[in-house]
């Protein structure tokens, strides 16, 4: 019975990352799609927990689980600041690009 729950738990949580691979393509700026980076490892997170408890080994998934989401989080961080300070402007290359003030 539990096999069964976490197996369709483990099924949902695979479907559900379609709508949020849809949000991190075509997401209307970076940040959107920073985000829907982020909720896609979150989900591979929890369904590396569901795959522990499916081959009931939970104690060595839980630590590769926690390593995987410590680093899907500095990795958000890390894109975020970036792209937070990157200049504006047109050219890719960000040459002549005016940087605007933040307080």
């Amino acid at each position: 019975m539990m096999q069964s729950f976490m197996l369709a738990g483990a099924v949902a949580i695979v479907l559900l990352i379609f709508p949020t691979l849809y949000r991190m393509i075509a997401g209307p700026s970076v940040f959107d799609r920073i985000i829907g980076g982020n909720m896609i490892g979150t989900k591979a997170t929890v369904l590396l927990l569901f795959i522990g408890v499916l081959f009931e080994n939970v104690s060595m998934f839980v630590d590769i689980s926690l390593a995987y989401a410590l680093l899907n989080f500095i990795g958000t961080l890390a894109a975020a600041k970036y792209f937070q300070h990157r200049p504006t402007g047109d050219s890719p290359g960000g040459g002549s690009a005016k940087e605007e003030a933040r307080p």
